[in-house]
């Protein structure tokens, strides 16, 4: 048979030129009923194999080579299991197939690099699934409802395309290395019914740039996603169809009509003598490689459960990928160690703490139990309130526990492939867990606060001891016990405290250029470990240093930052944009403790209280170490004061100007140009009525504009830092633009200036006079 001779030709994406090979002449036919029944039939059929049937049919529908998927799953007497592809991991053998896929059969999967992220749509539930007791090579997400599942892919891509992109090269190439992909069970909360799909693991990058390329150079990161979405689940999808067709082949039938359509539109482009960029588009995303795990055995002495083999064999493949090769970022590791060391923990079944005690502490680690949820999970009297810092605190005295410490950090070792894990260590592990809440708020100090837990945290010898929490709902009624010698209200404060000052930036791993800084720019008066500073602090004979966690605890918040951490541009910015106060969004403060005053809370000359710093924390801590590293030096006279109060008056003046104009000019925003409305024929008003609705127009669009760009910077902490409010390719035409604008209305302003100027204008009449004018 001969082989179908590939075309190459250049094609224009954005600025550039790009040289398009191996373009084959025509697409895939779409496979008949007989050829999805080939591959079910011969996979029930392999003894290594064991997926539930309709996960069969949905490897059938995605592949485009039928007949070779057949042909890898048939066994053979030199070789009983087929020639699937095996890879031995951590603790089980997967086998794949490895075959050709539709694009717009692939949904992208859950990555452990999305776990420390903060996003909008939570990523759904996870169960394992079994058949006889053995484990199958498929997995089930559980999604609140069909809305849920469509938000949850769109999210993904757009955010992965957010952060990078292959566009060029799969447009040049195509995609040339597998996906690593699994059928999955996709299930809902609200009764919808359930389907099978294929799920991308490993390449969620190439997936999300292929779907670019076929949207094209033009479309932005939401256009790319809600075409995949649209795509992949069509707009009707949920309504039921004619005979109650099930859902999965209401789904099916949809991407295989699109797939028709551009099928039809690639075979008119790639006909015309010069092929445009629509057929490479095409082309080059119609299929991609993928590898599809078929099935999963556990080895033996391993004691994972069933439900649980096939998931952390998966999770393995891509930690062996993106721990030791393509490394995703410190915390996402640690995100993906931790869990994963807890969830073998519960399996094991090594742990002193019984087994439906370590299922709410994952739930909780990893997300699935929300916050408000606390009361209700620790069933105690009295209950904690439902709050993220009591999450936290729960969180590190479960997982801190004696009989539980030890048995994660064997498993984290085990993972990571290290001979010893340090306090510090399993420290670091917990800090992407435990900031989870309030990551996307406090987002600009997280690289701080997840170094101060890489150098002890609050983990102090005292917590990690026996001790349990004490649930309250004023943190600073726990000082008293605390001073007579309560270990419960001691670790309580030491590990509410010691969270919120390291969230709050009040608490970092303070290097040797934090001795030589000054107090206002985060000095320290010495040098000390993090945990060994929350561990002086909560000594029951440090009164200052108990009411300083106190009131650093009842103080935070974990929707915003204090004012004691953001910069001066970040505060003026809030200013500008109209923070209201008293909001939830509101800047809120740390204080600084004076034991003598009734409210514990220090006060200027004024009566104003004053900010707490890292100095003044590290120095509560251990007075004597910090005197002597400081001593006191001979009074001096003090400067006057500066007026702070008339400074800050003036700078909300000015934030003021700086929002816009008044009611009256916003309500201009649907203007329209007399004469626009009334037909196409030409505006013969005077010019000068013309240019006063133009000016109408430009206040209104420039005030418009400066309203979306508030509404964007106060969105951008709901976003996250997965994804950037503004992708940067926009922020740069925006700037050109508005820069450009700039110009024109500076020009506009002088040449006004010049004609409005009495000055100028005598100027210009003794200029004529001179020239006998």
């Amino acid at each position: 048979m001969a082989l179908p001779v590939p075309r190459s030709f250049s094609v224009q994406w954005g600025s550039e030129s790009v040289l398009v090979s191996n373009v084959d002449p025509g697409l895939p036919s779409p496979a008949t009923d007989a050829d999805l029944a080939t591959v079910v039939t011969a996979g029930r059929n392999n003894p290594a194999a064991l997926l539930p049937e309709a996960a069969w049919q949905a490897i059938a529908r995605a592949t485009t080579s039928p007949d070779a998927v057949a042909v890898q799953l048939r066994p053979t007497p030199a070789e009983p299991t087929g020639l699937l592809m095996v890879e031995n991991v951590d603790g089980a053998t997967l086998r794949s197939v490895v075959t050709r896929v539709h694009l717009s059969e692939l949904l992208p999967g859950i990555q452990p690099r999305t776990g420390m992220e903060v996003m909008e749509i939570p990523d759904p539930q996870v169960q394992g699934v079994t058949d006889g007791g053995r484990p199958c090579a498929s997995v089930r997400y559980r999604y609140q409802d069909l809305e849920h599942l469509r938000n949850h892919v769109w999210q993904t891509l757009h955010g992965t395309l957010s952060l990078n992109s292959y566009g060029p090269s799969i447009l040049a190439r195509k995609v040339t290395r597998n996906l690593i992909t699994h059928p999955v069970e996709i299930t809902f909360e609200d009764g919808t019914e359930s389907f099978h799909a294929l799920v991308v693991r490993d390449g969620i990058t190439r997936l999300a740039s292929a779907w670019e390329v076929l949207a094209g150079s033009d479309a932005e990161a939401a256009d790319v996603a809600q075409l995949a979405v649209d795509s992949l689940f069509g707009k009707t999808a949920a309504a039921s169809g004619p005979g109650g067709e099930p859902l999965e082949r209401r789904l099916a039938a949809g991407r295989e009509k699109w797939r028709r359509k551009l099928r039809e539109e690639f075979a008119r482009e790639i006909a015309a003598p010069e092929p445009g960029p629509r057929a490479a588009q095409i082309a080059q995303t119609y299929v991609v490689p993928a590898q599809i795990a078929v099935g999963a055995e556990g080895h033996p002495g391993h004691l994972l459960a069933a439900e649980d083999i096939f998931d952390d064999a998966i999770r393995s493949v891509l930690a062996s990928v993106h721990v030791e090769f393509k490394q995703w970022d410190t915390a996402a590791q640690n995100v993906e160690v931790a869990t994963r060391a807890l969830k073998r923990v519960i399996q094991l079944g090594d742990s002193l703490v019984p087994k439906d005690d370590l299922q709410t502490i994952y739930g909780l680690a990893v997300g699935r139990i929300p916050v408000e949820e606390l009361p209700r999970v620790f069933d105690e009297e009295p209950a904690p309130p439902g709050t993220a810092l009591w999450r936290a605190v729960y969180l590190v005295h479960s997982l801190t526990r004696p009989e539980l410490l030890e048995p994660l950090k064997d498993q984290a070792k085990a993972i990571k492939g290290g001979k010893r894990m340090g306090l510090k260590g399993f420290a670091e592990l917990l800090g992407p867990l435990i900031d989870q809440p309030w990551r996307a708020h406090k987002k600009h100090v997280t690289k701080q606060a997840r170094n101060a837990w890489n150098n002890g945290g609050v983990l102090t010898s005292d917590v990690i001891q026996e001790w349990e929490p004490r649930p309250t709902g004023d943190f600073t009624t726990l000082v008293g016990p605390a001073m007579a010698g309560d270990i419960d209200a001691r670790c309580t404060l030491a590990v509410a405290g010691g969270v919120a000052l390291i969230a709050d930036k009040l608490l970092t791993r303070n290097v040797g250029s934090a001795l030589m800084a000054a107090k206002e720019k985060g000095g320290v008066p010495f040098r000390a470990d993090v945990n060994q500073v929350i561990e002086d602090l909560s000594q029951e004979h440090n009164e200052v240093g108990l009411w300083t966690l106190a009131l650093a605890a009842e103080r935070f918040r974990g929707d915003s930052l204090p004012e004691n951490a953001v910069t001066m541009r970040q505060l003026v910015h809030k200013q500008r944009t109209g923070g209201a106060t008293g909001s939830a969004g509101a800047p809120y403060a740390h204080l600084k403790v004076d034991l003598s005053a009734p409210d514990r809370i220090e006060r200027d000359d004024d009566g104003v209280p004053v900010l707490l710093h890292q100095w003044d924390v590290v120095w509560a801590s251990n007075p004597d170490r910090a005197r002597k590293a400081h001593p006191p030096r001979t009074a001096l006279i003090p400067l006057p004061r500066t007026a702070s109060a008339d400074g800050a008056r003036n700078t909300e003046q000015h934030a003021e100007g700086a929002d816009g104009t008044d009611g009256a000019d916003r309500e201009l925003s649907g203007v329209q140009v007399a004469g626009a409305a009334g037909g196409p024929g030409p505006d013969t008003r005077p010019a000068s009525r013309r240019a006063a609705d133009y000016r109408q127009v430009l206040k209104s669009n420039v005030t418009a504009a400066r309203d979306a760009l508030d509404q964007l910077l106060l969105l951008d902490p709901e976003v996250g830092s997965h994804t950037p409010v503004v992708p940067q390719s926009t922020l740069d035409v925006l700037l050109e633009q508005l820069v450009s604008l700039q110009a024109d209305v500076e020009n506009l302003r002088r040449k006004t200036a010049r004609t409005d100027d009495p000055a100028v204008e005598q100027d210009a009449d003794e200029e004529a006079v001179e020239a006998g004018v």
